[in-house]
């Protein structure tokens, strides 16, 4: 008695055994034998990680190259607080234009040079907001703001 005769006896059915099935939906382990694999949408955007920050100017001396400060909050490992981390990096002001303590939006780039990979921008404003005139406290006009009247 052959292996095939005494597989027929056992009234097995298997796609295996008359070869129906291709090899080349075998040869893939995750594939599944009856539904196609799912295409991903093409109208997707790829996840970039790290795309942009925001921080604080710290150094502006060098030319074309801000330092800036960018702050985050992070919980401790431990007390699961949330703790401030600090980080510099380095970023290209073509115009040279942002000085010390200005906010600017660093957008990332291609590397520019050994360090820099960021692109300082100016963080646009809040609310639509524009930033006000120099003004006393209360919204007064200093002095020096006023206009001087002569007496003749």
């Amino acid at each position: 008695m052959s292996i095939t005769s005494s597989l027929q006896s056992l009234k097995l059915s298997s796609p295996f055994l008359h070869g129906s099935t291709s090899l080349s939906l075998l040869s893939k382990p995750n594939s599944s034998l009856s539904h196609p694999p799912l295409k991903t949408p093409t109208f997707l955007p790829p996840i970039r990680a790290l795309k942009s920050l925001q921080g604080k100017v710290v150094c502006a001396t060098n030319d074309k190259t801000v330092s800036v400060e960018v702050v985050r909050l992070a919980p401790h490992p431990k007390y699961k607080r949330r703790v401030r981390k600090k980080k510099k990096f380095q970023a290209h002001d073509p115009d040279n234009q942002f000085k010390v303590g200005d906010f600017v939006q660093l957008e990332k780039s291609r590397p520019i040079s050994k360090t820099k990979t960021f692109i300082a921008v100016p963080v646009p404003s809040k609310n639509g907001r524009h930033e006000k005139k120099e003004t006393g406290e209360l919204g007064i006009p200093l002095e020096s703001q006023q206009p001087q009247e002569h007496q003749a």
